[in-house]
């Protein structure tokens, strides 16, 4: 069974940081990526970051410079770290497991079905 648990949300002023955590476990054998996702109120959710069991990586165009993705395999944990955070940043964060490819040069996340609780960051302006 699949279980994420994200952690590390919060409020922030803009400018700030924050470092969301998603401890994983029952990643099934078909997965080889991990990610992060967002939905804010009114809005699809979205990708913010992959990460392929290879360390290759995949942010959003919104996000890039400023958040990183990394992962602890020792703890089965997956961190977002969020710099330089921006209003439009807020939204509730989902931690994910999916499929990474990368194609022609680009990469590609899809997501499984597998969703964590979710993790509320807000940013003040």
């Amino acid at each position: 069974q699949v279980q994420l648990v994200e952690s590390g949300g919060g409020l922030v002023q803009a400018g700030g940081s924050l470092r969301l955590s998603c401890a994983a476990s029952g990643i099934p054998d078909k997965s080889n990526a991990i990610g992060w996702y967002r939905q804010a109120p009114g809005k699809q959710r979205d990708l913010v970051a992959g990460m392929r069991t290879d360390g290759s990586t995949k942010y959003a165009d919104s996000v890039k410079g400023r958040f990183t993705i990394t992962i602890d395999n020792t703890k089965n944990t997956v961190y977002l770290q969020m710099n330089d955070l921006e209003p439009e940043d807020t939204a509730v964060y989902y931690c994910n497991v999916g499929r990474f490819a990368t194609l022609a040069g680009k990469a590609f996340y899809w997501a499984y079905p597998y969703w964590g609780q979710g993790t509320q960051v807000t940013v003040s302006s």
